[in-house]
């Protein structure tokens, strides 16, 4: 294991999945590390997320795949269906055709299970500390270390700060300093159901997604395939800040209205919906300053229609702690490295999560076009359009 010849831990500002597994990743290099998490405890809101073949090519090197694989559902394929009409706009074949094709599996987990996961890594390595309710106020870089002062008045100490505190991050209002994020004009609802609840001929092995005008719902399987995940996608000017508000569920009904009965008794299943409002931020080329850098949500934070937000950090993670390694001695040159390698990869990942949320969203004419164009798609086709990113880092 490296040493550094440094005895102040980098501190990384945030718990969730990218702060977790970029401690674990700067610890496997032999960097001592302290997470700074504001929450009383350590744990994930939210539900399913999509992991595609990119993270587990990362996850190897970390040690952390089968980890990670083991709680997860491998689904056979992903669908595009019309919500209107009910017809298979495309197919795309998942299992082995995938694994095969990229050398690494395709998944769908709980987000609970994959930061459960890091977090287990984390408590089991003893370079990284753990520390809850720890709000960070401000960042004081001095040129030969960092100084995070909390709100409680405490200031700690580090050779540098990394920022994985989310879309509304702190760490960013300090060095970016670009205001708020960008509302989408779209609002996800989301809802996890037990296996033994779903309707036998409405469940499926696959990730499905229903694409209608103005809206899109997902369904696929969870935990080894316990639990059935729901999203479902509408457009909406309504903003408020959170990951885990409820939804009204009449509201819901009326943006779907008109689609199919398959959807509508699906959407019907649920009693209480949590949603949060999508946001996302322009891609940006800068986001370190001298010793304080941010990865995750903190740098490109970008809508859901990719899956690739878990992915992106958990890249990003590892990428850090290899420039790290490289350059112990000159962590600003080690941050520049690491924003070098990452800011276009994950600026096309922004990107392109827009386009693909117009496709999904089209109507009208604009839907007839995406379903000609999807439904003429050989496998082949369907593999070499997303080569870019599954085939990455």
């Amino acid at each position: 294991m490296a040493t550094n010849g440094h005895d102040l831990p980098i501190l990384v500002v945030g718990g969730g999945i990218g702060g977790l597994v970029t401690a674990y990743a700067l610890a496997l290099k032999g960097f001592p590390v302290r997470v700074l998490e504001q929450a009383p405890e350590f744990k994930e809101l939210g539900a399913g997320i999509q992991l595609g073949p990119n993270i587990f090519r990362v996850l190897d090197k970390i040690g952390l795949k089968d980890a990670v694989l083991a709680d997860a559902w491998v689904p056979n394929g992903m669908e595009m269906r019309n919500a209107l009409n009910g017809s298979r706009v495309t197919r795309v074949e998942l299992g082995q055709t995938a694994r095969e094709r990229f050398q690494q599996p395709y998944a769908v987990t709980h987000r609970t299970d994959i930061h459960g996961a890091y977090l287990a890594a984390c408590r089991g390595h003893n370079l990284v500390s753990l520390e809850n309710n720890r709000t960070v106020d401000a960042i004081r870089d001095d040129g030969a270390s960092v100084i995070v002062i909390l709100s409680s008045g405490e200031e700690i100490k580090g050779r540098a700060v990394i920022g994985c505190d989310g879309l509304w991050s702190k760490v960013r209002g300090e060095i970016v300093g670009d205001g708020p994020p960008r509302v989408s004009g779209h609002i996800a609802y989301r809802a996890v159901l037990k296996r033994e609840d779903v309707p036998e001929d409405l469940w499926s092995p696959d990730v499905i997604l229903w694409a209608g005008p103005r809206t899109h719902f997902v369904h696929y399987p969870l935990r080894r395939g316990e639990l059935y995940n729901l999203v479902a996608v509408f457009h909406s000017d309504h903003y408020e800040e959170g990951w885990n508000l409820e939804g009204d569920a009449s509201l819901l009904m009326e943006h779907f209205k008109g689609e199919r009965p398959e959807v509508l008794r699906l959407l019907e299943k649920i009693e209480t919906w949590r949603y949060w409002v999508l946001c996302d931020r322009e891609p940006i080329k800068d986001w370190t300053k001298g010793r304080i850098t941010l990865l995750g949500d903190a740098a490109h934070p970008m809508l859901q229609y990719l899956a690739q937000g878990a992915c992106m950090a958990t890249e990003d993670a590892v990428c850090l702690a290899e420039k790290v390694a490289e350059q112990p001695d000159d962590l600003p040159a080690a941050f520049q490295a690491y924003q070098q390698q990452r800011y276009l990869r994950t600026g096309r990942v922004q990107i392109m999560s827009r386009v693909y949320g117009e496709f999904y969203h089209a109507r009208g004419v604009a839907a007839e076009l995406r379903d000609m164009a999807l439904g003429s798609r050989s496998q082949t086709d369907s593999f070499e359009a997303i080569e870019w990113l599954y085939g990455g880092p």
